[in-house]
């Protein structure tokens, strides 16, 4: 797991990890902790990429967002999650265990 933070506040940063697991919905477990992203911005400025896949922002657990949505979240295990809501991220987008997963800011 790589974190790198350019100088203070407001800069450039980057956190790489990888997918630990697929839920049983579907979704992508990362190794990335909320600890490690308690520093990241929740909006447009972050941008999260997974085998080809672009999300902006970290969503709250009640997103709402729109079917088929790809996004990331903090979910209940306290790590990074990668969803593709309504369908499996594994099965639609081909996101395994060992994937990487970049964060950056």
């Amino acid at each position: 797991m790589l974190v790198h933070r350019c100088g203070g506040s407001g800069l450039a940063g980057k956190i790489k990890g990888k997918v630990v697991a697929i839920s049983s919905a579907g979704d992508a477990v990362t190794d990335i902790s909320c600890e490690q992203l308690r520093d990241v911005p929740r909006d447009e400025q972050v941008s999260i990429q997974c085998e080809g896949h672009m999300t902006s922002c970290i969503f709250p657990a009640d997103h709402g967002q729109p079917e088929m949505t790809f996004l990331a979240r903090i979910g209940e295990t306290g790590f990074l999650e990668l969803s593709l809501v309504g369908d499996s991220v594994n099965t639609f987008l081909c996101i395994r265990p060992e994937s990487v997963v970049t964060v950056k800011w």
